[in-house]
């Protein structure tokens, strides 16, 4: 999915552009305007706008010799169009209630990378940093199935690859103090349950290993780590 601009992603083509710069602002425009903003042509979003007035999606209207047109979004149709615009808190908020299930619960589970960013586009990974709490080994027969499964549910709902960072909560630190790029993540990480990550970068624990796990596109069962990496890169 690309969560950068899913309203054009859903409805691709000169229609999906107007629809998103409208769906953007609650402002009249001018034809004019709004062939700009969504880089078509003045004559291709004169057609389109036509067609959307006559389903009841735009509204149009004419002064002091302009035309003016906006979403109506007194229509029906326009709460599908507008919910899409926001589908990324969607998603965020589907897997916060769908952690609920992993057990043991994680010290942490967040989102890092371009879908933190907002910047996740169709070829982008859902990356996921997972701290395991006190205990909690990677061979945890319940965290394995809980947070794999966990895992095919995130994949299920924001319809991209999954990527996960699994570590425990004692090595975080070590590794947010030697790895630059372990910063970038703890500092950017947008927290779905637990901990912020950056609080336990914080605590000083013994250093251990790190297991990065994908989930592929498609395939049951539970989810077990793939590869292990001394270095694990962040995936954009």
């Amino acid at each position: 999915m690309d969560y950068s601009r899913p309203l054009e992603a859903i409805i691709p083509g000169t229609s999906g552009r107007v629809l998103g710069v409208l769906a953007r602002t609650e402002t009249e425009l001018t034809i004019t305007q709004v062939a700009k903003l969504a880089q078509a042509s003045r004559d291709r979003t004169s057609v389109a706008i036509g067609r959307l007035v006559s389903l009841g999606i735009v509204s149009r209207r004419e002064i002091a010799g302009a035309v003016l047109v906006r979403l109506e979004r007194g229509s029906a149709a326009a709460g599908p169009l507008l919910a899409l615009l926001d589908l990324r808190s969607t998603v965020v908020d589907q897997l916060v209630a769908a952690a609920e299930m992993i057990d043991p619960q994680p010290a942490s589970l967040a989102l890092f990378g371009s879908f933190a960013r907002g910047t996740a586009g169709v070829g982008s990974d859902l990356d996921v940093l997972a701290i395991r709490p006190d205990g909690v080994g990677l061979d945890d027969e319940r965290w394995l199935d809980t947070f794999g499964e966990w895992q095919n549910i995130a994949q299920r709902v924001a319809g991209n690859p999954v990527h996960v960072l699994d570590v425990s909560v004692h090595e975080l630190p070590d590794l947010v103090e030697k790895r630059p790029m372990w910063q970038k993540i703890v500092r950017e990480a947008m927290r779905l349950t637990g901990e912020e990550p950056e609080r336990l970068a914080a605590e000083p624990h013994t250093r251990a290993t790190i297991v990065s796990q994908a989930v592929p596109r498609s395939g049951p069962g539970t989810t077990r780590a793939l590869a292990a990496h001394r270095s694990p890169r962040a995936r954009r």
